[in-house]
């Protein structure tokens, strides 16, 4: 009995131990997000082709008639991890990555205008699938929006 007892035992140490060292040693998963941001106007305009990739979801999701390419930004990341990129025109995001099911990947977006807090949200994104986000108008009546893609 005694020595099932410590067999036991030394089974559980060596398990655990085990499972410990291979968390260690495993490498931390990394992505890159890209981000794109555009002015979206209901005034008619000729097609920017830095945005042709994306100009039948940013109609399908904005409902605008012309959309403006105003600048972009990569950041590379471990997940879990952080990071923040710089879109021009005063914009920048700060990023925050968790892990999800089905090679998806849980992104805390928070978007600033300078100093000021635009939007904090969360999104679940596919890699190479671009979600939108709608953000907020101008004097002119135009909208920010991001383009988020995950790789």
């Amino acid at each position: 009995m005694k020595i099932a007892a410590v067999l036991f035992a030394a089974a559980c140490l060596f398990t655990t131990f085990s499972a410990r060292a291979l968390a260690q040693a495993a490498p931390a998963a990394k992505t890159a997000i890209e981000a794109v941001l555009v002015v979206a106007s209901k005034a008619p305009g000729k097609a920017d082709p830095r945005l042709a990739a994306y100009d039948t979801t940013l109609r399908r999701v904005l409902r605008f008639e012309s959309f403006q390419y105003v600048g972009r930004g990569r950041a590379a990341l471990t997940i879990p991890g952080e990071s923040s990129l710089d879109l021009g025109g005063g914009q920048h995001l700060e990023l925050k990555t968790a892990p999800a099911a089905d090679q998806r990947l849980h992104v805390q977006v928070s978007w600033f205008d300078g100093p000021r807090l635009r939007m904090n949200t969360v999104l679940v994104l596919r890699p190479g699938i671009p979600a939108v986000l709608g953000g907020p108008a101008r004097a002119d009546g135009a909208v920010y929006a991001i383009i988020l893609t995950a790789n």
